[in-house]
Formats: structure tokens, sequence, C-alpha cells
């Protein structure tokens, strides 16, 4: 049973409203500070909160309060509750999985049969929130889309998290060793072998043109110019002088007969 009673706000507007009970004893009950019950009693905090009676409510009694007032000193204790509220069983079974993630189960379910093969189907169901029947298809590559499967980490995709994986995979690893088996040596691989460069680099660098070569000989620039092969010499058109021009279209305009 919690040591806090219901809606501790609207408990404390009651009793700060109802009662003379001082801040300190209002707020220890209640679970909040002092200076908040203050700021109730200033009409500063928890406006518009209806206060609550806790003597209705059977969160204390009215001795109790009594009691409180009567010694500023006193402690203000909640009442037993005469209704026994049954614990809720462990629920049993797969995990559950989100909607928006249950997609991501297949790769997560691949990455620790590959990864950490000690676990027992039990703890892979209980980890990632799958059935046995769909650990044995992805083990056994008949799982519909085994193809598209890549190991991902359960943690990564937020299946579980990395205590608990720690957990199984430490409980899993006693009971190999219990067993009298052996665990796999995971070593790293290089990072050579496991992720190829981006482009191929050249075991050698190009060779590139010494810096004080000079400038080439003119014999040598030319020795395979062929004249024929030279592109033909356009001859500009001589300029056209206006004037005679002017002079010609104004003899043309002379000779020309007039109209009748």
């Amino acid at each position: 049973m919690s040591d806090t009673p219901l809606m501790p706000k609207a408990t404390a507007v009651w009793l700060v409203d109802n009662t003379a009970l001082t801040f300190s004893q209002i707020g220890e009950f209640c679970k909040l500070h002092t200076l908040e019950v203050k700021g109730i009693a200033d009409g500063e905090v928890a406006v518009g909160i209806k206060g609550m009676d806790p003597i209705a409510a059977n969160q204390i009694t009215r001795d109790e309060i009594e009691a409180g007032e009567k010694d500023s000193s006193h402690k203000l204790q909640l009442a037993k509750s005469k209704i026994v509220v049954p614990v809720a069983a462990k629920r049993k079974g797969p995990k559950y999985t989100p909607v928006s993630r249950r997609q991501d189960r297949p790769d997560a379910i691949s990455w620790l049969l590959r990864y950490h093969p000690e676990l027992a189907d039990s703890q892979v169901m209980k980890l990632v929130g799958t059935t046995k029947t769909t650990i044995n298809a992805i083990r056994d590559r008949t799982h519909w889309n085994s193809q598209n499967l890549k190991p991902v980490d359960p943690v990564t995709l937020g299946l579980c998290s990395q205590l608990e994986l720690d957990l199984a995979v430490r409980k899993a690893a006693k009971r190999v060793e219990k067993a009298g088996g052996t665990l796999p040596n995971r070593v790293l691989m290089p990072a050579e072998e496991t992720v190829p460069p981006p482009y191929a680099i050249a075991d050698a660098p190009a060779e590139q043109p010494a810096e004080d070569a000079g400038a080439p000989d003119a014999d040598e620039a030319f020795k395979d110019f062929k004249p024929e092969e030279a592109e033909p010499v356009v001859e500009e058109e001589a300029d056209v002088d206006a004037d005679s021009v002017f002079a010609k279209l104004k003899d043309l305009k002379t000779e020309a007969p007039s109209e009748e």
C-alpha cells in the first residue's frame, strides 16, 4: 500500500480550508513541500482544484486530524484500507512488442542466434517477444523473409534493454559452463575484412612529371606537323567605303524613270 493519499493536491486543499493543521503537517502527509502548501493557502498554487475530503475517502480518520491539531509535532498517518487489493500475478509468456516494432523482431532474432547461440529459446522469446515457431524458422532458414533478414542488435531496435540482454547472456553462460560445455570464441575480425574500403587504392602512386623539366624543343614539338592538314586561312573582307555606296545608290535613283 502506498504511503501517499489519493489526489494529494486536492487533499491538501481540503486540509488547508477545513483544518488547523500546520503547513509542515499537511506537506508531510500529502508528500508536498511546505512552500507548496503555503502557496495553496495563499491561492497561488492549485488554483481551480476542488478539495477532496480524505475522511470521506477513508484516507484518514477524524481522530487523527484532531490529534494533529492539538500537537503540531504529531505526524499524520494514513488509515488502513479495509479493502484488500489483490496483487496482480506476473504475466507469463512472450513479451509484448508494439505494433510499430514487430517487423524488426526477425532481424533481432537473427542477431541473437548468430552472436549468442548459447541463449535458450525461452530467453530469446522473453527478450524480443516472439514465439518458438518463429525462432526455429529463422534458425532453419525456412522463414518467409529469410533472404532479406539482417542481424540487428535488439537493444538498438528498442526491443529490450542492455541490462536485460546482459543478464540473459550471463545466465545462459552459467548454464553452459555448469553443463560442461564451452562458449563460442568471439574474436573480433579485422576491420579490413568486415568493412571494405569505399574505393580501390592503387598499389603504387601514379608517376608525376618532374618539376624541373624544361620546355620542349621546337623541332621536337612540330616534328609531326603536316602543312596539308592545316586549316585553310579565310581572307578577311576589305572594309566597305560608305561614301561610295551612297553615291552608287544616288546614281541609280536618278536613272530610274519617273512615274507618269
